[in-house]
């Protein structure tokens, strides 16, 4: 192989080996990772196995496996099997975890046993973004999306599914019947054979009708409307043009600089009972008074907007366009303006509206209105085809009108929204591969969750600040949390004792300059 670049011969030993910190460079992404963990309070955060049992065999410490799940995420190695397998064999690996390679089984039930754990170290991560003030805009876009559980279209049961398989089955044992008697018609040897098959075909249909009737009367027990057979908390969910068995996840990504800020796997299809939830717990997360959050027209519910008005989050949610009349080709609601001075809507004919009477209707207050004259009216045809056009008003609906308002003078909000939730879910889903979640439960798919999005937000960071100062970020908010907690201390125990002292503004002075520096993307050495 002349003129070829060469390598070593295999037999080839070396006098003075080499470091294994000289395979991992500087700028490699493993020692952000290595450098996070061990910063982080595994005890404190909720981990099994902190600390070591004074008998018994000895147990890897829960941040050699958080190291190599985290590793496993971020280089799209979700399966337990195969983290064990690059545990042996991948130099990087071997770097994190000081060449301990744990088998399968007790990573797979790391990832089992810590899932509140593991979701603690996710938020955490966010904190640590929240402290380098990567939040100061406030501004999040709500989303949810379908992600694939373990189990199959087949091995989930409605009762209108399971009414149309027992249908089908009698239909197919009639059949069958049907056949068995035009056999026995037939020549002896071949009404043999043909009746043999036939009536192993009936006994497998009978047991499939068996199977059904017991899971019908498992729904009927429990009272749920669907149950699935390998994944109990996995429901059908409707997606576009389809429909899939898995769990919906709700996600709230900064609008700056795209990082998930909160997160939530759930079993309900409907994203309408969401906003609210989502949206307070993205304002804690983000440490803000205020917040603007951005959702698509799945969410629009006067609830859950009047929630989040009421909490002080502004809300901008375009309605849901489901009017009858404009579809016929009539006048619609908002072609009738209201009048709060007079409390009365104005058609277009001119004519007004009166107000009639309230109701409740599923726990909200409606004000109907509607006018005497409409029979006459010769603008009758395009506005109702009843003797007179009834509109009905929310009792809150000043709360939708004020959000419509801001939605007009924000012709972008939609825009922005789209390109800052849904690219976290296409590049975590790219990640996941064609299956999606390898968990079954709910519990232990939200803990699945939450290595994705850490890792996602790993990525999102590094990009962001580089290596070099991510590094220096962690270390940084560290040192912060270390003084902090030393401050603390004596302010609890020696302050009291002073005379004089005011507790609380000492603690306030010193924590603003302790606090880590706002990110300044042209330099990362503001950290």
């Amino acid at each position: 192989m002349k003129r070829f670049i060469e390598g070593e011969e295999r037999g080839q030993g070396t006098l003075l080996p080499e470091h294994l910190d000289d395979y991992v460079t500087e700028d490699n992404p493993v020692r952000v990772v290595d450098v996070f963990v061990e910063e982080l309070d595994l005890a404190g955060l909720g981990f099994g196995r902190a600390h070591p049992a004074k008998t018994g065999r000895p147990a890897y410490h829960p941040a050699v496996l958080l190291k190599l799940y985290i590793y496993g995420y971020l280089n799209r190695i979700q399966s337990s099997r195969r983290l064990e397998r690059e545990a042996q064999r991948n130099v990087e690996l071997m770097w994190l975890t000081g060449r301990l390679a744990p088998d399968f089984k007790t990573i797979a039930n790391f990832r089992k046993d810590n899932g509140k754990a593991i979701g603690k170290v996710c938020r955490q991560f966010v904190v640590l973004c929240q402290q380098l003030d990567l939040f100061s805009d406030a501004v999040v876009a709500i989303d949810g999306s379908k992600f694939k559980a373990v189990n199959s279209s087949d091995r989930n049961f409605t009762d209108a599914k399971l009414k149309r398989r027992m249908a089908e089955i009698e239909a197919n044992i009639s059949r069958y019947l049907a056949e068995l008697d035009t056999a026995d018609r037939q020549e002896p040897a071949t009404a043999q054979s043909k009746s043999v098959r036939l009536n192993e075909k009936i006994s497998a249909l009978k047991s499939q009708m068996a199977t059904l009737k017991e899971i019908e009367a498992k729904l009927e027990t429990t009272g749920e409307t669907q149950i699935s057979l390998t994944d109990p908390d996995a429901r059908s969910m409707m997606t576009r043009g389809s429909g899939i068995v898995g769990y919906n996840v709700q996600t709230a990504v900064d609008a700056k600089h795209h990082l998930i800020v909160e997160h939530e796997v759930t079993n309900t299809g409907s994203d309408r009972d969401q906003l609210s939830g989502m949206a307070k717990k993205a304002r804690t997360a983000i440490g803000t008074t205020t917040l603007t959050v951005i959702a698509d027209r799945g969410y629009f519910k006067g609830e859950e907007i009047l929630a989040c008005h009421d909490a002080g989050i502004r809300a901008l949610v375009p309605p849901t366009k489901t009017s009858g009349a404009k579809a016929d080709g009539r006048f619609d609601k908002a072609d009738f303006i209201y009048d709060p001075q007079k409390n009365e809507y104005r058609c277009p004919a001119g004519e007004s509206l009166l107000w009639r009477f309230a109701s409740v209707e599923k726990g909200m207050t409606n004000h109907r209105y509607w006018s005497s004259n409409c029979k006459g009216c010769a603008l009758k045809d395009k506005c109702t085809p009843s003797s007179q056009r009834r509109v009905t008003r929310w009792e809150h609906q000043d709360v939708l009108d004020g959000m419509q308002a801001l939605l007009e003078q924000s012709p972008d909000a939609m825009r922005i929204r789209r390109s800052t939730v849904e690219h976290p879910y296409a590049t975590i889903k790219a990640w996941m591969g064609a299956t999606h979640f390898l968990t079954k439960g709910l519990e232990r798919v939200k803990a699945e969750m939450s290595l994705h999005v850490l890792a996602y937000n790993f990525r999102r960071l590094i990009s962001l600040l580089g290596i070099a100062g991510m590094l220096a970020a962690i270390r940084a908010y560290a040192h912060f949390l270390t003084l902090h907690g030393l401050l603390e201390t004596f302010f609890l125990l020696v302050l009291p004792k002073m005379p004089n002292r005011d507790y609380g503004a000492w603690n306030a002075s010193l924590y603003s300059r302790l606090k880590p520096g706002p990110y300044n993307s042209a330099a990362s050495s503001s950290f």
